[in-house]
């Protein structure tokens, strides 16, 4: 009998794009929202990336290495680009692309100020809905940058509604919506509707180009692509592509420029074209001279003047394609395109979801899932060439050599990768990538799995087994989750590709061999390892060295790395199972996760009962670090639950860990713990947490004057608002208190607070380590929940109740409001506004407001997996 996932015709494509049979992934919005202020465009002696391209450049200045642009799509190589410009003749230049203060300039650090959503998008890209809110009045760039100048770490950021540009709603709502008729033809529909009170006019500029890869001396690479048309037809012509066209209904008016460097307003030198890349913002915005009469060039525009009045829209119909005998059709074959591509979308995502699910959840994982689609872009940073320069480049300076990803020359990526944030992050990020990829496996699993074999190729990881970790350092060492995430990718894929595992498991087991050499200085198995991904959550970098002479054994650190053993362990497992070979593998990582855990005991602090950092002076008494933070709960997720009945095949494994438990009891603790449920499975349990540890911090955990917030797990224990920690090292006091909302302080440029917010990827992986222990334990332990009321539940029904209180965040409250918009009254009421979803970085301790970047949907997206999974019989909210 053929399922109802079966009849939908976006499982079809994807089928066809995984067997190879059509490339339906082969097009997508993969341009970033930015591309200025990037490493990879930074040629500096100082690594000063913001300023050395800023945003005041990119209308005018070529990109090095990738494109970016509004609604944007291209190729999986980013060879052809299209992208929106609006203009509402007021502002000084084209609307090309989203604008936002620079670490330096925000007064939290980075920030984008505009408002834009990713309203849908299959994992094909068959279909995709975008929306942006463009003032009719000049767009307050200088006013933004000055007002937030103005203020402190302790002001919030004055944002673009804070100007009153929406007062009255005199706004355009513009939106792009997408179909693909076939792998390469895309339909496309623009509509922008005045929300004013006034008729206005508004410039709509849907804008071809080729990427510049020919003006860098490379030899083999200097053929320079063609754009010629006229009317509503361009046609692009490229070596490798092909022919392209972009086909538009109505009278619109061609332009054409180049997209090569005005070297002359910047430098005052010549430059490579007469028509450079702003020619036609120049010829819109101030009627210049500035497209090329000849009606050629490699960026190419349709340029649309629409009259619309008041509360009417009006659509442009665009179709951009490999030429096909009916890619011309802009009728009623468009229609039907667009029409069939929407209700295959609507039928995919229907399919999606449990029994039960309400419309409000639903939206809430269309939305995340548009967003991870959305944030896929194309990531091209090949190091030893950015490191050396090009021949038509200045010779970068000396320092360069020694500076910033010296260490990574090997590394050359050219590659669609899923991005934490289009705008404030638009590099990958390896932990970021790891929670990406168990979101995304719930509708695309072979991406999701292609995306965890990706940062482990040779071409990324380095020669010594280090995964690099984002663009700014890719030294930096993030927290190694890509072996749990590579676990929760295959289980939801079904449990069957074995050969994904093994692959990536052998890649994996190199990279936790560095962690070894590298960050146990010791080798006594308690781990370092930096900042860990957790940014500002300490009283100091723990990136930096320490303020005085020693050395920080880090609780997340160790936690991680008994994470780490354990997920290998299970992987061993499993593929011993199918290989037994692999049991030689399952018997050296659990002993390594026994001896990780059992080392991990003299960074328990018994007097509080809880895991902290500790700081060892030389021979000197160890100095506790004594901040409740998360830091001190990873150690939970260090946890694994084996069903006994998995190892019948198994008998030398089961044999090796008898021995180990009889003569090395020394370790039982973490490996010893075994039930047998009622259907008579025997359980064992391995845990870096004891069961004398997980009492108190469990009432830590779950209490509400802690960490335990209405919308989830506080990144800092509450406490440390009326009880900051503070140390004295090298005569100098640092401190650690609780701060629910933005930073105060500059740390990591200010924009990321671990201390206090809640983040959802350790609240994932905490509400994952709860159900392990649940599962394991059963109706034999209880816990009060929250710690106080003298109600006890079990950890599987606090995990649930737990998911469901992120879960709120973003569904409306019984006053039909979002804890997500906090006291934002247009986000909350207006019809045009409240029910248009983001998925930001963080969110703040007390009340569940967003912060931090706006649309990092990567990791935020796993909202989507937490609706998807949940069980079915759940009891409802326990509060």
């Amino acid at each position: 009998m053929t399922s109802k996932s079966e009849l939908t015709s976006e499982k079809g494509r994807l089928a066809e794009a995984d067997s190879g049979a059509l490339p339906w992934r082969a097009w997508g919005p993969y341009l970033s929202e930015r591309a200025w202020g990037t490493v990879r465009e930074d040629y500096s002696a100082t690594g000063e990336a913001w300023s050395f391209f800023p945003h005041e450049h990119a209308r005018s200045r070529t990109y090095r290495w990738n494109e970016d642009g509004m609604a944007g799509i291209c190729d999986d190589g980013q060879r052809f680009c299209f992208a929106l410009a609006l203009w509402n003749g007021q502002d000084p230049i084209l609307k090309e692309r989203m604008f936002g203060l620079t670490g330096a300039e925000g007064n939290h650090g980075e920030d984008v100020k505009d408002y834009w959503w990713y309203e849908d998008s299959t994992p094909t890209h068959s279909h995709m809905s975008w929306r942006y809110h463009y003032p009719q009045s000049a767009f307050p760039y200088r006013e933004l940058v000055e007002v937030n100048g103005r203020r402190g770490k302790h002001e919030p950021e004055f944002e673009l509604l804070d100007t009153g540009v929406f007062a009255d709603d005199r706004y355009w709502s513009v939106t792009a919506d997408y179909a693909k008729a076939s792998p390469t033809d895309m339909c496309i529909v623009v509509t922008v509707a005045n929300r004013g009170p006034d008729a206005a006019t508004i410039h709509v500029l849907p804008t071809l180009w080729f990427r510049n890869t020919w003006a860098w001396g490379r030899p083999g690479h200097d053929a320079v692509p063609t754009i010629t048309g006229g009317g509503g037809r361009l046609t692009a012509e490229h070596e490798d592509l092909g022919t392209i066209e972009l086909l538009g209904d109505g009278t619109p008016t061609a332009l054409f420029c180049d997209n090569e460097t005005n070297t002359e307003l910047l430098w005052n030198v010549p430059g490579r074209s007469a028509y450079p890349k702003d020619g036609i913002n120049d010829h819109v915005v101030r009627g210049a001279d500035t497209v090329n009469p000849a009606m050629t060039g490699t960026k190419a525009a349709l340029h649309y003047v629409l009259e619309v009045p008041a509360g009417e829209s009006r659509r442009i119909r665009l179709r951009l394609a490999q030429p096909a005998e009916d890619s011309t059709d802009l009728g009623a074959g468009f229609t039907k395109v667009m029409a069939d591509r929407r209700a295959e979308s609507d039928a995919f995502f229907a399919d999606l979801m449990p029994a039960g699910t309400t419309d409000e959840e639903a939206r809430v994982v269309r939305g995340a899932i548009a967003g991870l689609m959305w944030g896929k872009q194309y990531y091209r940073y090949d190091v030893g060439l950015w490191l050396g320069g090009d021949r038509t480049t200045l010779t970068p300076p000396a320092e360069r050599l020694s500076g910033r990803n010296s260490a990574w020359w090997h590394m050359a990526a050219a590659d669609v990768i899923s991005m934490p944030d289009p705008w404030e992050y638009p590099w990958f990020a390896a932990w970021d990538l790891a929670f990406h990829c168990v979101a995304i496996a719930r509708v695309d699993p072979a991406f999701a799995k292609e995306q965890l074999l990706l940062l482990v190729r040779d071409w990324y990881m380095h020669p010594e087994g280090q995964i690099p970790a984002y663009e700014w350092a890719f030294g930096d060492v993030n927290p190694p989750v890509h072996a749990w995430a590579a676990l929760r990718v295959f289980d939801l894929d079904g449990g069957r590709d074995f050969g994904f595992l093994e692959r990536i498991m052998h890649k994996l087991m190199l990279n936790f061999n560095w962690w070894v050499n590298r960050k146990d200085a010791d080798g006594d198995n308690v781990f370092e390892g930096g900042f860990l991904g957790l940014d500002n959550i300490g009283p100091f970098d723990r990136s930096a060295p320490l303020p005085v002479a020693g050395r920080l054994e880090q609780s997340d650190g160790t936690g991680w790395m008994a994470m780490y053993a354990a997920n290998l362990l299970e992987m061993a497992v499993r593929l011993a199972v199918q290989n037994p070979s692999y049991v030689d593998m399952a018997t050296k990582f659990f002993e390594h996760f026994a001896y990780i855990a059992s080392s991990a005991r003299t960074l328990w602090n018994e007097k509080d009962g809880f895991y902290c950092d500790t700081i060892r002076i030389g021979g000197g008494e160890p100095i506790p670090m004594r901040v409740f933070s998360i830091v001190g709960l990873i150690p939970l997720v260090a946890t694994v639950t084996w069903r006994e009945g998995t190892f019948g095949q198994l008998s030398e494994l089961v044999g090796r860990v008898n021995w180990f438990l009889e003569h090395k009891s020394a370790y039982a603790a973490v490996v010893g713990e075994h039930r047998t449920s009622g259907s008579g499975d025997r359980h064992r349990l391995l845990s870096m947490v004891t069961m004398d540890q997980l009492g108190p911090i469990m009432s830590r955990m779950l209490d509400e004057a802690e960490f335990l917030s209405p919308y989830g797990l506080r990144s800092i224990s509450r406490i440390h608002a009326a009880e900051p920690f503070v140390v004295n090292l090298g005569g100098q006091d640092y401190s650690v208190d609780y701060e629910p909302a933005e930073s105060t302080i500059g740390a990591f440029g200010g924009n990321s607070n671990w201390r206090g917010p809640i983040w959802m990827p350790v609240n994932y992986l905490l509400i994952g380590a709860l159900k392990q222990f649940g599962d394991f334990l059963g109706d034999s332990a209880t816990f009060e929940y929250p710690t106080g009321s003298g109600t006890r539940r079990r950890l599987d029904e606090i995990a649930d109740d737990l998911s469901e209180r992120i879960i709120d965040i973003f569904l409306r409250d019984q006053d039909g409001r979002r804890a997500l918009y906090g006291g934002t009254e247009l986000l909350q009421t207006h019809p045009d506004w409240c029910d248009r979803l983001i998925y930001p970085e963080y969110f703040h301790g007390d009340n569940g407001a967003a912060l931090g970047a706006s649309h990092q949907t990567g990791w935020t997206a796993l909202v989507a997996d937490l609706i998807l999974g949940r069980r079915p019989d759940r009891r409802p909210h326990l509060r």
